[in-house]
């Protein structure tokens, strides 16, 4: 066995404390907070910090005091680990534990020498897949020869999982209103560079075509962005802005920029959008499932190891 696959992901609290590890991680990125002086983004993160901490897990205590990330995780891993078993398969997180490092030092310890890095998100930014890759490469400081997947939005197999899911959650009725709720980004991160947007946006093309090959119509199809924290001017529309559009109307929402579900699809989607759908009189309002750990999912990561 000399080669390892390592999953990436944002990482997620499984406690208050760890909740609190995790903002304090998340805000001291210089990828999430663009600040160049690391003191001054250190205070701004604990400040954020005192502000949201008490907040944020109020939402992790509503779904049950943990988020499911590391549960779909794990059986991800173990699956691909029983279909492969001449990869070392594992996982990394950037803000909770297992930490990159850990994950270098056991894959050292067993002398492999060439590892692929998949992060688990569809599409690429500067504020999740490099930061994930840039800690890995920062730490790895040996002769590991490194490759990564860099988005996989285009990928077929991934595309027809988000396809059925949506198409099952609709019962074959053609009158809900479609939202693909993406997480949302401050507008200047986009304005240098960050292809989040775009790649987001091709994303939803992709899939809406898909949907129209499988004779699936709906009211409408719209993006919306969730998340805002701050007062910075962040993407547009807002989820809130959208949901208000329809009164008594039915809505389906996607969460287009997770694979696997997390406190923003458990909580935020499931709970806090779903109390400002019924404010602005929604008929209905359903969220749909991440692709998490199906047989289908497990297939599209072997296949992108194989190649």
């Amino acid at each position: 066995m000399n080669k390892a696959v390592v999953l990436l992901n944002m990482g997620a609290a499984r406690s208050k404390d760890e909740l609190k590890e995790f903002l304090t991680n998340m805000f001291n990125d210089k990828n999430i907070v663009n600040i160049k002086n690391n003191k001054i983004r250190s205070m701004l993160a604990n400040y954020i910090i005192k502000s949201r901490l008490d907040e944020a897990w109020i939402g992790y205590k509503t779904i049950g005091g943990s988020s499911p990330l590391y549960r779909y995780t794990e059986s991800l891993v173990e699956k691909l680990q029983a279909i492969l078993p001449n990869i070392y398969i594992t996982y990394a997180m950037r803000y909770t534990k297992p930490y990159a490092k850990e994950c270098i030092d056991l894959i050292k310890q067993k002398n492999i020498t060439e590892v692929l890095l998949i992060p688990l998100y569809p599409q690429y930014s500067t504020t999740t897949t490099k930061s994930s890759l840039e800690q890995f490469g920062i730490l790895s400081k040996s002769n590991l020869k490194i490759n990564y997947i860099e988005n996989f939005y285009k990928n077929k197999t991934l595309n027809e999982i988000i396809s059925d899911e949506i198409i099952k959650r609709t019962n074959g009725q053609s009158d809900y209103n479609l939202i693909f709720s993406a997480h949302g980004l401050p507008q200047s991160t986009i304005n240098k560079g960050d292809p989040y947007q775009i790649q987001t946006q091709e994303h939803i093309e992709l899939i809406k075509k898909c949907l129209k090959e499988k004779e699936a119509t709906f009211a409408t199809i719209s993006l919306a962005y969730q998340s805002k924290v701050g007062p910075m001017r962040w993407l547009t529309p807002s989820l809130s802005s959208v949901l208000k559009k329809f009164k008594n109307q039915k809505v389906l929402v996607y969460p287009i920029s997770f694979m696997i579900d997390n406190s923003e699809t458990i909580y935020e989607l499931c709970f806090f959008y779903n109390k400002v759908a019924m404010k602005y009189g929604c008929k209905e309002y359903k969220i749909c499932s991440c692709p998490n750990d199906k047989k289908r999912v497990v297939d599209m990561i072997k296949d992108m190891i194989d190649q």
